[in-house]
């Protein structure tokens, strides 16, 4: 995953995640801290998402601390993919499908990664697939303007955890 992706998606839930311990009940404090630092590995896990694209294979994976947890994944042989489906999202955007010639499988092709546009060059001329039609699943300046937003969000968060208390 794309490293701007995921430190947005994991500064996005520190920012709604990390007050609910110090504004809860005391009873509950210590069960919101265990759950906030459960989620965050879960966070974490499910942006740790690897893909590897070499002569021979695709595969989309987790790295073995986590895959355990996240069992889903696939690798399938280059000389075995059939084409690219698109199907429409209901945010507006489009998705791709890698079919497997003959099984009728399809996979989710990756489009939150570093380097994409290598990544589609190298995948389209290794499969003979066209590629031309594919593009990231969002622009850049969505997650940019999340992580901004997020990263002010957690600022402010501490600004009122040491600033408030002094004056109250």
């Amino acid at each position: 995953m794309a490293p701007l992706i995921r430190l947005t998606l994991i500064t996005l839930y520190l920012a709604l995640v990390l007050p609910l311990p110090l504004l809860a009940p005391p009873g509950l404090t210590l069960i919101l801290v265990i759950a906030l630092v459960l989620g965050l590995v879960l966070v974490v896990a499910l942006t740790s998402e690897i893909v590897r694209l070499d002569a021979e294979v695709i595969s989309v994976g987790y790295p073995r601390w986590c895959s355990w947890l996240l069992r889903r994944g696939w690798s399938l042989r280059l000389d075995q993919v059939g084409g690219l489906t698109p199907v429409a999202t209901s945010q507006g955007g489009r998705v791709f499908y890698v079919r497997q010639q003959g099984a009728g499988g399809a996979f989710l092709l990756p489009q939150r990664i570093v380097r994409f546009d290598d990544f589609l060059v190298r995948f389209g001329s290794a499969t003979g697939v066209d590629t031309g039609a594919v593009d990231r699943l969002t622009p850049a300046w969505t997650y940019q303007l999340l992580a901004l937003l997020s990263g002010l969000l957690l600022v402010g968060e501490l600004v009122a955890l040491v600033v408030l208390p002094r004056q109250g």
